[in-house]
């Protein structure tokens, strides 16, 4: 796998984390709502959209894209797990597709 490609996915997967992070930190509607019903903490998508505007931060940066990746592993392991406890099969999919293109990503790291 050439250094190109996983620089690409990693910037794509940056890309993609800075807008979970805007729509978390923008409180959009619908996503405070599914918050709120499932009980978390009021606030608490303001600590998962910083933490994924972090991730996003991290994996753009070369020098410390292998921090984003592991912050990227985390998040997305922890809501593919929320979302699977909730029985939202579907929704979770595109977080495992991410999962999986983290690897490729990664691979310009080490």
């Amino acid at each position: 796998m050439s250094l190109a490609f996983a620089h690409t996915a990693a910037q794509a997967l940056s890309i993609l984390f800075a807008l979970l992070a805007a729509a978390h930190l923008l409180a959009v509607r619908p996503l405070a709502d599914l918050y709120r019903r499932w009980q978390y903490a009021r606030g608490f998508h303001y600590v998962a959209g910083a933490l994924q505007a972090l991730t996003a931060l991290f994996l753009w940066v070369e020098q410390t894209r292998i921090w984003g990746g592991i912050l990227a592993g985390m998040l997305l392991f922890f809501t593919v797990v929320a979302l699977l406890n909730r029985r939202h099969y579907l929704y979770a999919v595109p977080a495992m597709l991410a999962m999986v293109a983290l690897a490729p990503a990664m691979m310009g790291t080490l």
